[in-house]
């Protein structure tokens, strides 16, 4: 059995040893295997076409090529990149002032496409800066560069601890890296925490409004205050217009002036709460309690409750002087003993509402709906003008 060496056409590195048999096609085959070409012919080592497989000798130095003409090792040791199919040689890069080292097929093959990989590909053709020691400038962030580089290598996004993700996907899309970008993006989403969409406790709550100067109108308009206890706090001017206090304990709670617009007040306690001038307008305080409260402001200012929702409420015993409930829903709502002296309830749905007892002297009712509404044991009589439709 005779054995040959075999490289490329023009190298004289990475051979490879193979034994000779059966005819030379069968060893051009071998050759195809070995160095990863479609080998078409072999030449020794002078440059001799060898045809014949007996021509070849034991240890001999083959040297295969694809059909080009054969090429001295000894006169070009380098091979050429468009013959060999790749860019083996090696690279230095100065990105922001920091060295790295990789190969030009690390940089070109992964992401053809890349901005890397058209500065690279072929020599001197960007036109790339170099430095006094050789090296490539690129000016970006060397830290943002590093897992772009890595995973150029090894096809695997891997980012050290204190790397911001933001910052590497940046980089990626500035160099084109497109499979990385998405990479990246995924990697984000999982890192962000999950919204956090639990209620607001009373200790949390306690401790805004100890941080809030009392000259400032704090913010918490949408905020979700479900099921917490507010009760006897000074809410004062606070907005928590569209806010979900639903279940809230607001009982003696002072919220004068505070805007509860559009809020979620269903099933809430306000029980005995100081509600002077607040603005409820478009409120949903289905089956909230809000008995014994204080609408009154003396100052003059009246609580708007306009359009609200109050289906089934019990405001039993409340002051409510000039209050606005303008076409307000107040459906088998409880108003026994309720003052209501110069309210505005034009257009309010008054449905089976219980008024036993109220004072309605100069209230407006026109248009109200009253059907089934109580009205007994009125303080003031009520007269017809106060319900014309």
């Amino acid at each position: 059995m005779r054995r040959v060496t075999l490289f490329l056409n023009g190298s004289p590195k990475n051979g490879k040893v193979v034994a000779v048999y059966g005819t030379l096609s069968d060893l051009l085959s071998v050759a195809s295997n070995k160095l990863g070409i479609k080998a078409t012919s072999v030449y020794n080592g002078k440059g001799g076409l060898i045809d014949d497989i007996a021509l070849i000798r034991d240890d001999d130095v083959l040297f295969v090529c694809e059909g080009e003409p054969f090429i001295d090792p000894q006169t070009d040791s380098k091979v050429p990149e468009v013959l060999s199919g790749s860019h083996t040689d090696w690279l230095t890069l100065n990105v922001g002032g920091r060295y790295f080292t990789t190969t030009r097929s690390t940089l070109v093959n992964k992401e053809p496409d890349s901005m890397l990989a058209h500065m690279f590909k072929d020599k001197g053709v960007w036109g790339n800066k170099q430095d006094h020691r050789g090296a490539f400038l690129i000016d970006r962030s060397p830290e943002y560069f590093e897992p772009i580089l890595n995973y150029l290598r090894h096809g695997q996004l891997i980012v050290n601890d204190g790397i911001n993700l933001l910052g590497v996907l940046e980089e990626a899309r500035f160099f084109g890296i497109d499979s990385l970008i998405e990479h990246l993006e995924v990697a984000i989403k999982n890192s962000q925490p999950p919204e956090d969409h639990s209620p607001i406790s009373r200790k949390e709550f306690v401790r805004f409004l100890l941080a809030t100067p009392t000259k400032s109108e704090l913010r918490c308009q949408g905020l979700n205050f479900s099921g917490a206890d507010l009760s006897r706090l000074d809410l004062r001017y606070i907005n928590f217009k569209m806010a979900n206090l639903s279940r809230c304990n607001l009982a003696h709670a002072n919220l004068c002036c505070a805007n509860l617009e559009r809020a979620d007040l269903s099933g809430s306690v306000l029980d005995c709460a100081n509600l002077q001038g607040v603005k409820m307008l478009c409120s949903n305080a289905e089956g909230a309690s809000l008995k014994l409260c204080n609408f009154e402001d003396p100052s003059g200012l009246k609580a708007n409750l306009e359009g609200a929702n109050l289906k089934g409420v019990d405001m039993e015993g409340s002051q409510m002087t000039g209050i606005n409930l303008r076409v307000a829903t107040l459906k088998n709502a409880k108003l026994k003993n309720c003052n209501l002296r110069g309210a505005t309830l034009a257009g309010t749905d008054l449905e089976n509402c219980d008024l036993s007892g109220c004072d309605l002297q100069e209230a407006n009712l026109r248009g109200s709906n009253v059907k089934g509404a109580i009205f007994e044991e009125m303080l003031t009589p009520l007269h017809m003008s106060q319900s014309v439709r």
